[in-house]
């Protein structure tokens, strides 16, 4: 199992890659150094990939799991609500394409503020 790091530099966060088209194709494009942004609990941020929406994206997720955002295209990670959110959901803009999966808890994005530097690098 293929993972990668999300270094936000005073906090990082690993994640667990799914077997997907999308997953392959971020992993061919690593390293990847962005900027933060942010909508309610979640933090996005701009990629050099361009891929499809999977058969099976969504916008409903839950917390840990990571997504990519085709109309960005940007990774999503939510760890609560959105604007877009119902009744404690966390609902993404439109729907992603989940790729990984955190392996420690989300929650800590809640400091992550906009215009943070992310690099995002392969781990194994």
């Amino acid at each position: 199992m293929t993972r990668i790091r999300f270094d936000f530099g005073l906090l990082s966060l690993d994640a667990a890659l799914l077997e997907t088209p999308t997953a392959e194709a971020i992993t061919a494009a690593l390293p990847i150094t962005s900027s933060v942004l942010t909508w309610g609990e979640e933090v996005y941020f701009e990629i050099p990939v361009r891929t499809e929406r999977e058969a099976d994206a969504r916008a409903i997720v839950t917390p840990g799991e990571i997504a990519y955002w085709p109309d960005g295209p940007a990774i999503a990670i939510g760890f609560g609500r959105t604007p877009a959110s119902k009744s404690g959901e966390t609902r993404l803009a439109s729907p992603c394409n989940v790729f990984a999966r955190a392996t420690s808890d989300v929650k800590a994005l809640a400091n992550i503020k906009a215009g943070t530097k992310v690099v995002v690098t392969r781990l194994d």
